[in-house]
């Protein structure tokens, strides 16, 4: 019997655009985490031996702070499973192909990518000629 599981994931995939606009920042690997990295929809915290990553709502990022500002987010609508395969390559291969930069999250339950701000119509075009949907 052929497994079922991924089908309803395959295509379309579907985008929802969060508000605001969101920041990639960069701290010392040692830094505490700022209490402005918590603000707005999206809040990521990365620590590794060479860095502190952070991504935020760029309006709360002080301006003396390393970041790549002017990113939009969009959500990967439901939960993903963990034995699926494939979403994130579905998702940023036609972005590839259009040219636009992408910087890719993963929650426990979905992912978010992130666009630059100025690029989101042309991803969302590609995204749409890909078949996917976004709102």
């Amino acid at each position: 019997m052929p497994d079922t599981r991924n089908a309803r994931y395959c295509f379309p995939m579907q985008l929802t655009l969060l508000a605001g606009r969101f920041a990639v920042c960069r701290l010392a690997a040692e830094a505490a985490v700022p209490p402005w990295a918590w603000h707005g929809d999206l809040a990521a915290v990365t620590r590794t031996p060479e860095e502190l990553s952070i991504v935020c709502e760029e309006t709360t990022v002080p301006a003396e702070v390393q970041a790549e500002r002017g990113w939009a987010a969009l959500r990967v609508a439901g939960s993903l499973d963990f034995s699926l395969t494939g979403i994130l390559a579905r998702l940023t291969q036609p972005l590839a192909e259009a040219g636009v930069s992408v910087f890719a999250l993963s929650t426990y339950d979905t992912d978010y990518l992130l666009v630059r701000a100025a690029d989101l119509p042309q991803a969302v075009a590609a995204w749409k000629a890909a078949g996917h949907l976004v709102a």
